[in-house]
């Protein structure tokens, strides 16, 4: 993976004393990584349309980070409410793109009920401007014949059975990546994590949908092609960085297309009291020329997660499917009454020919 930017002397300082941490140990010896932690935060996956270096200033992150705290309070003011919908809305230019909609709409959430986080991700003390670190902060370009990547809302537009639609509308796993592998914030809320250790398990509890990755130890992967949820993963130590392999990646949760012969190396390093870094590696030879990745850190949670619950009282899906029935039928039945005037007509002009 290839990093831009420069350290100044303060980053140099800083990796530097995060080199000579040393993680405390578990009682069976592994350096401890358990706890309750959080990925949330306002730097996204790739880095967004006229931004060029992976580093930030420091004056370019008091400015959006004061943007962000401005969205909050404006987001969490009263609303009148006998204002009309689009007064109440709040002005496109106050909101950040990846939830202006979902946060924006009528009927979507108001500013009180997401949490994407209102930093910018610092890794090794930089402050940077995408999580994945190639050259120019985006996906690589694909190779001639590889699957595309699919489009935002997988599902939407179908509607013959719940089977269809996502895996996140129907509440098995959560929407976005939070899981993964690769893990992401989702950009709106629930990005906690719990880390359990065991000596041959590694498990994350994801808040998104209270999923489990549960990592084998020492393990080797499955032999036929079976793939379950998150994939199969096994781990292994390499002095203190917990690294986990994972391939058999179902389709239903493949990354921008990649899943049949998708691998995802992912790395865990505690660094400090509160940091513990990320890293990971895509690899797929059938779809990109050359493995690439990203990094990032995580941070303390303040608290614990507790029982995500979503769906309850939540009659969107079989309304969804209720509706396209009835559309249905009642397009069967305006064909069967064209079909019963043509007929009538057709006996009409019959006896009018006799």
């Amino acid at each position: 993976m290839a990093l831009t930017g420069s350290l100044d002397a303060a980053a140099q300082a800083k990796a530097a004393k995060a080199e000579a941490y040393k993680a405390p140990r578990t009682a069976f010896g592994q350096p401890d990584l358990s706890g309750y932690w959080t990925n949330n935060t306002m730097t996204p996956m790739t880095r967004r349309p006229g931004v060029s270096s992976l580093v930030y200033t420091e004056d370019e992150v008091k400015k959006m980070e004061a943007e962000a705290e401005a969205e909050v309070e404006e987001g969490n003011a009263p609303t009148d409410p006998n204002a009309g919908a689009e007064a109440a809305k709040p002005a496109a230019s106050s909101l950040r793109p990846e939830f202006a909609a979902a946060g924006g709409d009528v009927g979507g959430y108001n500013r009180g009920w997401l949490d994407p986080g209102h930093t910018v991700m610092r890794v090794r003390g930089e402050p940077r401007s995408s999580l994945i670190t190639t050259p120019n902060g985006q996906i690589p370009p694909r190779k001639k014949g590889a699957p595309p990547p699919p489009g935002f809302g997988r599902g939407l537009g179908s509607f013959d059975s719940y089977e269809t639609r996502s895996l996140g509308e129907r509440c098995i796993i959560g929407f976005g990546r939070n899981g993964g592998p690769p893990m992401f914030p989702n950009g709106f809320y629930n990005n906690n994590y719990q880390f359990i250790q065991t000596p041959d398990h590694f498990v994350i509890e994801v808040e998104m949908n209270h999923d489990l990755r549960i990592v084998r130890l020492n393990a080797k992967h499955r032999t036929d092609d079976v793939r379950p949820y998150f994939g199969d993963s096994i781990g292994w130590w390499e002095g203190d960085t917990l690294v986990v392999e994972t391939t058999h990646i179902p389709q239903s949760q493949g990354f921008m297309g990649s899943w049949k012969d998708l691998k995802v190396t992912e790395r865990f390093t505690r660094v400090g009291p509160q940091r513990v870094h990320y890293a990971f590696t895509i690899d797929d030879p059938t779809v990109w020329d050359a493995p690439w990745g990203g990094e990032y850190e995580f941070a303390p949670l303040n608290g614990r997660i507790f029982e995500y619950a979503c769906h309850e009282g939540n009659y969107a899906l079989p309304g969804i499917l209720a509706g396209a029935r009835a559309e249905e039928q009642a397009a069967a039945e305006a064909a069967a009454a064209k079909a019963a005037e043509a007929a009538k007509s057709k006996a009409k002009d019959k006896k009018a020919g006799d």
